[in-house]
């Protein structure tokens, strides 16, 4: 092979390489602060907007303490789960996002949630890839050192507090720190004893703001999304965080140098 095949190998290979990367899902946003152990990323397409004011005829759930750590001890036995690390525990102080859903009826599903944030965390629910359209987001609000609990729709990248979703109850929090905990039980939209598809869904978990004097929850940063719909019966299923595919700078940057350092040795 002489110098300029060589040479042209080289430039395809090259091409290929970061081609690949360009191609992945999610385009990378920088991370929120209170979110250091994930990429955070959101779904193209999705516009992000100013956060959403509510009104005084806002209406929550009550909210009883929560006196004991969440833990991941019935993981894969009765309990689907899902955590930013991978298998972190979120019985263990530090940056562990967290959430395991256990079927209690034929629409009727407990929650645990746990995560990191001097706002709020959330759980979103939805029926397609695309995030951000009318999803079904549970979320957990550090209001003053105690847990405010919200329903919410997502849409284009904008939570808007919504009474009308389905029933929650039985909800319980704790905050420590920045660390919010809460553990509730939702009925969840559509879901029949007759199909695993009305079951499946799209998992995420995100952060954000919170303004408690105005009930206001600013935009989420997605810290995991699923990689697939999960059906929310079976608690076997591994959940992946499809976030840590997305191609980082680095590996481009080493394609680049590959091609560098093959053009270099073909000039000596």
């Amino acid at each position: 092979m002489d110098n300029i095949s060589r040479l042209m190998f080289a430039v395809v290979m090259a091409m290929a390489y970061m081609a690949m990367g360009a191609e992945a899902q999610n385009t990378t946003m920088a991370p929120n602060s209170n979110a250091t152990m994930a990429n955070v990323t959101m779904t193209p397409n999705v516009t992000m907007t100013s956060s959403v004011t509510t009104t005084s005829s806002v209406t929550t759930a009550p909210v009883t303490a929560l006196t004991v750590n969440i833990s991941r001890a019935d993981c894969r036995t009765t309990q689907l789960c899902a955590a930013q690390p991978e298998n972190c525990d979120p019985a263990v102080a530090g940056s562990c996002f967290f959430v395991s859903i256990m079927k209690s009826s034929v629409q009727t599903f407990s929650f645990q949630l746990r995560g990191v944030s001097s706002g709020y965390i959330a759980v979103g629910l939805s029926k397609t890839s695309t995030r951000g359209q009318n999803d079904t987001t549970y979320v957990c609000a550090n209001n003053n050192r105690k847990v405010k609990f919200f329903t919410a729709l997502l849409d284009k990248g904008v939570l808007t507090i919504n009474n009308k979703l389905p029933p929650v109850d039985s909800v319980k929090g704790s905050v420590n720190g920045q660390t919010i905990q809460c553990t509730f039980s939702a009925t969840v939209p559509n879901a029949t004893a007759t199909r695993n598809i009305d079951t499946s869904y799209y998992l995420s978990i995100s952060n954000g703001t919170f303004n408690s004097e105005t009930d206001t929850l600013d935009s989420p940063q997605a810290i995991l999304n699923s990689d697939k719909a999960v059906d929310l019966t079976e608690p076997i299923t591994t959940v992946l965080n499809s976030l840590n595919s997305a191609p980082s700078a680095f590996c481009l940057s080493q394609a680049l140098l590959i091609l560098i350092g093959v053009l270099g040795m073909m000039m000596l």
